[in-house]
């Protein structure tokens, strides 16, 4: 099959195109026919290698896949071959062909394009995960949402917004990304290059009572200005460390106003665990995609053979929303 191999680890240019062993679905799992994939940060986190799959996943590039089951593995039920699905997978997304837990399938409504569906999977669910089921998110409370104009922080605005509408969204983001963000129905966009201790910004929009849940892929760099920002009982959900893993935290103070750091991966989660919350997703938040109530936003779609030039997009943050790769005609 064709695929996206790595010549070692490094920049783009270890990226190339060639021919891989097709994998084989093993008991519960399905072999998909892919027809597009996207690109996410941690597939350029694991080109540079320092992310390596899960043990017994594919080092294959591509965390989510959309298109056609091909075969079903032993004791899998409930679907059939030509089935259009999308699923979540642990590494072999950029590929022709790709393996993942019947459990994890979700059935692409007719409403949504293959390009679409392969952006719900990694952004939508992480984002889903940490900020309502981690986060405990509800109705008329406030949320900071790092990283403006991202897959994640983009999806989790989309859902904010169909699932708990009275929320308040606060959303950091580039000068360049600014206005978009706000069209998204952001209430407050703070530029995070003006403005690097947002705190301030923070409690003058919330009348010094702060937010409820945080989502921050940013790390130590951030630590400080988000514990300040956090209401009483909030939840400050850790999803990355961009800016470095250590930094220190005046623990009286999160004692005393009940604060929680949640520390989340999505990747690594046993397989039971992540069908859980595939169902969860399925059952809350696929109607709101089958309506067209949210519609994935992609910046471009490459064809699989202009992996280098995606991964150099994601890398220059030239894209809001999704990147997609699309494989085969």
């Amino acid at each position: 099959m064709k695929a996206v191999l790595m010549e070692g680890f490094g920049g783009v240019d270890v990226l190339r195109v060639g021919e891989a062993p097709a994998p084989k679905p093993a008991a519960g799992q399905v072999l998909i026919r892919v027809k597009a994939t996207s690109v996410n940060r941690p597939d350029l986190v694991q080109r540079e290698g320092k992310y390596p799959p899960p043990p017994g996943e594919s080092d294959i590039l591509g965390l989510e896949v959309a298109g056609v089951i091909e075969e079903l593995g032993p004791g899998v039920g409930g679907c059939a071959r030509g089935d259009r699905v999308m699923s979540l997978v642990g590494g072999g997304g950029y590929a022709e062909y790709a393996v993942a837990y019947a459990d994890h399938l979700m059935r692409i409504p007719g409403s949504m394009s293959f390009e679409e569906a392969a952006c719900v999977c990694e952004s939508y669910i992480t984002a889903f995960l940490n900020v309502f089921i981690l986060g405990e998110l509800g109705d008329g409370q406030v949320a900071l949402l790092h990283g403006g104009g991202g897959g994640v922080n983009t999806a989790a605005v989309q859902l904010c917004r169909a699932l708990a509408p009275g929320t308040k969204l606060i959303v950091t983001a580039s000068p360049e990304k600014m206005d978009r963000v706000k069209q998204l129905g952001v209430d407050l966009v703070i530029n995070y290059r003006e403005t690097p201790d947002f705190s301030e910004a923070v409690k003058n929009f919330t009348g010094k009572r702060g937010v409820d849940v945080i989502l921050d892929h940013i790390g130590a760099k951030y630590l400080e200005p988000n514990m300040n920002s956090l209401a009483y009982a909030g939840r400050l959900v850790l999803i990355g460390v961009t800016s470095g893993i250590k930094a220190e935290l005046n623990l009286g103070l999160m004692m005393v106003k009940r604060q929680r750091i949640i520390g989340s991966v999505l990747r690594s989660r046993p397989v039971s665990e992540k069908g859980g919350i595939v169902a969860e997703f399925t059952r809350r938040a696929l109607p709101k995609f089958a309506d067209r109530t949210i519609v994935p936003l992609i910046e471009k779609v490459f064809p699989l053979e202009e992996v280098q030039a995606a991964h150099r997009m994601m890398e220059e943050d030239r894209h809001f929303g999704k990147i997609v790769l699309r494989v085969g005609s």
